[in-house]
């Protein structure tokens, strides 16, 4: 065990399983797995050619694919904030990445109820490690102020930026990490994060748990190990370089290292996040848990084109319209994936039209807690269960960057509204993403009535922030 990674906090609550009963199966151990900045199509299930993700894509040939899913937002912090507490942005309380003095992003408030508090009063252990950026250590969104009994990793994901950081954290312990002093690289941080999941389920594997893995990997910066390096180097010619921040005060503290094989790079840092999936699943059958794990993997938003990334060589948003900070589908339609062993068929393919916020009712349904009413998700237990599952009306998004912009999905009808910060009543698109989903012919002109009652729901779906403030519809907060 690395010195650095402290043993998992010890809990004096007596968990009780239902199975001691002898008439009621334990509660699932639940492992969520967040990738950060992964596209649609960056994934071999999901048809990536140039490399592949053979333990990721054991989740897709042992589960449930979905087609469908979409993120909280197109960035970080309302993405993340849409996941814990259920909500979509025109709701939730984290609409943006608004930083936080000395560190971290804006906190969620002590009222938000998130996922690890609901699974907690049902008796979970509660783990969240990688990135978190929901609010800095002693905040109200402290993670162990939110439901987390056990922290490790970054907890401002502008930091997050960067693969040899000086520390980390553990709860309220600042980790320092000698081995990064300066411009050395002795430890990659995904690699000691990874160690302190798995201890976490080592730890954990007599009583139910809930591992939240919010894995930094493939944000930029574009860093893998040398091992990973090795093998991808040449094979993506002509190579895509980037000249980044390599000294200096700011060093370190969010800006991207230089990288001069941004292809290679790429690869072997999909390579590194399959590899850690992988030991995942391969603890939780040693451990003989996998039986009783469901096992679920997404990603943040759609792929970035920061750090020497370069998404449409690798084809990142498939067939997609758009990338990250984008509300066209590649901006927010990611890859959703689903094991649950005797529950899930294997193998099995879901259209149904899902988002992040459905997240926290479909695990408060797992573990059978009670489901808040003022979210926006509805459970998609009956959909993993091959069952007829509840619908939306509709899906909201809306982004408070590059101008403003607003998203709403009804059914197969899409619309898209741009600069809203320049015109609030300006231009609204609209596609049908059943015969276009890569968004190319805009058919707002010939359908005035779809036009109107998505217009509707864009001004019925937001309420108004004073902390995250939006120029919305007709109205200025």
């Amino acid at each position: 065990m690395n010195p650095r990674i402290p043993a998992v906090i010890c809990t004096s609550l007596a968990i009780t399983s239902c199975s001691q009963s002898g008439k009621e199966k334990p509660l699932p151990n639940i492992v969520y797995i967040l990738a950060d900045d992964l596209g649609y199509g960056d994934l071999s299930c999901y048809g990536q050619t140039k490399f592949s993700t053979p333990n990721i894509d054991r989740l897709a040939a042992e589960g449930m694919l979905f087609t469908q899913h979409y993120t909280g937002c197109t960035v970080s912090a309302p993405s993340r904030s849409s996941l814990m507490t259920g909500m979509h942005t025109g709701h939730t309380p984290i609409r943006g990445n608004k930083e936080w003095k000395p560190e971290g992003q804006w906190p969620l408030p002590a009222n938000s109820v998130t996922i690890a508090e609901i699974l907690k009063e049902k008796g979970y252990i509660t783990g969240a490690f990688g990135k978190w950026g929901l609010g800095f250590i002693d905040t109200e969104g402290d993670p162990n102020n939110q439901g987390f009994d056990e922290f490790y990793g970054f907890n401002c994901q502008r930091l997050a930026h960067n693969y040899y950081p000086y520390y980390l954290w553990h709860n309220k312990e600042k980790i320092l990490l000698p081995e990064n002093e300066g411009k050395k690289t002795g430890v990659y941080a995904p690699d000691i994060i990874q160690k302190a999941a798995i201890e976490f389920i080592e730890n954990n594997r007599y009583k139910h748990f809930f591992l939240y893995y919010p894995n930094i990997i493939p944000h930029a910066e574009m860093f893998a190990r040398e091992k990973n390096m090795a093998l991808f180097r040449g094979k993506f010619d002509p190579e895509k370089s980037f000249i980044g921040v390599d000294d200096g005060p700011t060093y370190r503290q969010g800006p991207y290292g230089s990288q001069p094989e941004g292809h290679a790079a790429f690869a072997a840092m999909i390579k590194h996040l399959d590899d850690y999936v992988g030991e995942i699943l391969d603890k939780l059958k040693e451990l003989d848990l996998e039986k009783n794990t469901i096992v679920l993997f997404a990603s943040d938003n759609g792929p970035h084109l920061e750090g020497g990334a370069d998404p449409d060589y690798f084809k990142s948003s498939g067939n997609l319209r758009g990338y990250k900070r984008d509300l066209y589908e590649g901006g927010i339609r990611t890859p959703m994936l689903a094991r649950w062993p005797g529950i899930i068929k294997p193998g099995s393919v879901s259209d149904h039209v899902s988002a992040f916020w459905d997240i926290l009712p479909t695990l408060a349904e797992v573990a059978g807690a009670d489901i808040p009413d003022n979210i926006d998700g509805i459970s998609l237990l009956s959909e993993l269960k091959g069952k007829k599952q509840k619908k939306h009306e509709y899906l909201y998004w809306e982004f408070h960057e590059q101008g403003g912009k607003m998203a709403v999905r009804m059914g197969n009808w899409k619309a898209v509204k741009r600069d809203i910060n320049k015109d609030p009543q300006g231009v609204t698109e609209l596609y049908d993403l059943s015969a276009d989903p890569g968004e190319k012919n805009d058919l707002a002109a010939s359908n005035p009535e779809i036009m109107k009652r998505l217009e509707e729901i864009m001004e019925e779906a937001h309420t108004p922030s004073e902390i995250f403030p939006f120029i919305h519809g007709k109205k200025i907060e």
